[in-house]
């Protein structure tokens, strides 16, 4: 083993390509669009570093082109979910003992892999599978991923390096053990990157993982366990499986050995988690660690000062893009009576140049809903706006799935702060609107923290500084990640760590060191170099 103190490259974000008409990116983007479209996927699971194709074949079909089929993967059963724990902690002692430098080098290399030769394989398996265009994909799949990658070793290092004070004749020493047992990590739909980070920053901290991820995040799944198998991830380290979410819960969360969930997902999910980890908790070797990130229903506030134009920008990218179907997406929004129709025409002159489509088709800004269930959900939403007495829609309200399941940006003018699509997850293209009298901007702040079980994001849009202060007083508790002058989107790693508590989870921030430590397990190490050998205390005489 080496005896020298390592020092790291620098992470940086990863720059963000703009994918212009003729540009390179592009040109690279449609080849590989094309590529893999032109392929039938069949999607194994890997369990040991072995592919498993076993089980009853699933079918994989893009939202927006729901009669096309890509290909399939086979459907994990739980023998299978048992399986991949015994991989995991067959593999946990030797991972976990490998020095940081490898394991880190495993994490930098596949963000390289990632920058470089993966990077439009990946940006254009998430376009197909996940319905996104390519600018979502690029700062999801490609950049926050590498982002993830990087920044969480930097953030693994840091750890490691504190240390507590030594006074003489002694030396005091921490050390940050993986967790006992192996960690379940349950990935999403929505972004490519958390599905990557969620097994990723775990297995950096030392710990093995089995890795369940949103059936219908499996086709940009499979190119992620490709990127860990070259980037040199050991076999049994990241087990990738597709069960049901009862046969994981049943066979993980009942597991002795079972360490801790990296969750993301809704809110319902993860309370049903917390209350079997808690009816289990006598039977596991240590306390679970649980950290979730959650459900939404995120906001913007308008004060009367707010530029129109500006803030109009910030609604609609805010609550639109990748059709509304981001933890963080704007959802409900408050704006003062004086400033409303300037802001409302903005908008509507945005959505009306707003193409929907397909994917391939750079020029969507639109694209589809993730899979009929949401369609139906969002679109029942809708014919209740239609009907209601308390609520207008201004712009949208149109659907159809007979091709893809294809939602109009929507905009519901609420009556009342209190109706449904005000309060409710949507989690679609789906906006309401209040519009409040401007002297009861602190009223409406007070409406804004106690509308919502959540606290994931929020914004504030003023150009007065004394109102600015008074949301970030008021709103303190009401979003984890608070924006000024700005949508409640975008975060990125190394600059916002993202997390909200509420309803929305356990605020563990992703994409800093915050969420990294709770992977590990410290044990400190004093070491006398000179034991006395008299009982007797000065005070004694």
């Amino acid at each position: 083993m080496s005896n020298a103190y390592f020092k790291l490259p620098k992470a940086v974000n990863e720059p963000v390509k703009s994918y212009a008409p003729g540009s390179p990116e592009t040109i690279a983007l449609k080849a590989s669009l094309k590529d893999l479209q032109s392929q039938y996927l069949e999607i194994p699971a890997y369990i040991g570093g072995k592919e498993i194709r076993e089980g009853a074949k699933t079918e994989i079909v893009p939202p927006h082109q729901h009669k096309k089929v890509l290909g399939h993967f086979f459907k994990s059963e739980p023998k299978h979910v048992q399986m991949a724990i015994e991989s995991a902690m067959k593999a946990k002692k030797e991972w976990s003992e490998m020095s940081f430098e490898h394991r880190a080098s495993i994490f930098l290399k596949a963000a390289d892999l990632l920058a470089g030769p993966y990077r439009y394989k990946m940006n254009a398996a998430t376009m197909i599978g996940q319905s996104k265009n390519p600018f979502q994909a690029e700062i999801d799949s490609a950049c926050e991923l590498i982002d993830f990658f990087r920044f969480n070793v930097q953030y693994a290092a840091e750890i490691y390096a504190n240390q507590p004070e030594s006074l003489p004749g002694m030396w005091n020493r921490l050390e940050y053990r993986p967790l006992e047992g192996f960690i379940f990590a349950l990935t999403p739909f929505n972004f490519t990157s958390i599905a990557g980070n969620l097994p990723a920053a775990p297995a950096l901290m030392g710990n093995t993982v089995v890795w369940k991820p949103s059936e219908k995040q499996v086709y940009s799944a499979q190119v992620i366990m490709e990127i860990f198998k070259e980037a040199g991830v050991p076999d049994g380290v990241i087990n990738l499986i597709y069960p049901s979410g009862q046969d994981m819960a049943k066979v993980c969360l009942h597991h002795r050995d079972f360490g801790g969930i990296h969750f993301t997902g809704s809110t319902g999910v993860f309370n049903t988690i917390w209350k079997t980890v808690g009816e289990n908790i006598s039977n596991y070797k240590s306390y679970p660690r649980l950290v979730g990130e959650t459900g939404g229903k995120d906001f913007i506030i308008l004060h009367e000062s707010a530029d129109a134009k500006a803030s109009a920008v910030s609604i609609v990218r805010g609550a639109f893009e990748y059709q509304g179907q981001k933890c963080s997406a704007a959802s409900r929004v408050y704006i003062p009576s004086t400033i409303w129709k300037e802001v409302k025409d903005y908008m509507l002159e945005d959505l009306s140049t707003m193409k929907m489509g397909v994917v391939d088709d750079f020029s969507n800004f639109i694209n589809a809903v993730i899979d009929e269930k949401s369609f139906d959900k969002l679109a029942s939403y809708i014919d209740g706006a239609k009907q209601s007495k308390d609520a207008e829609i201004i712009a949208g309200g149109n659907y159809n799935k007979s091709e893809g399941y294809f939602i109009e940006p929507t905009i519901i003018l609420a009556k009342d702060p209190l109706y449904v699509t005000m309060c409710e997850e949507l989690f679609g293209p789906v906006l309401t609107v209040y519009v409040y009298e401007p002297d009861k901007w602190e009223e409406t702040l007070e409406l804004v923290n106690n509308t919502s079980p959540y606290a994931l994001t929020g914004a504030v849009i003023s150009q007065d500084r004394k109102s600015i202060a008074q949301a970030e007083r008021i709103l303190r508790d009401a979003a984890g990640n608070f924006y000024i002058n700005d949508k409640p989107t975008g975060a990125v790693v190394g600059q916002q760590p993202f997390g909200g508590a509420r309803g929305s989870g356990t605020n563990d921030k992703a994409g800093s060191y915050l969420n990294l430590i709770r992977w590990a397990s410290p044990r400190t190490i004093k070491e006398t170099f000179i034991t006395p050998k008299d009982y007797k205390y000065p005070f004694l005489g």
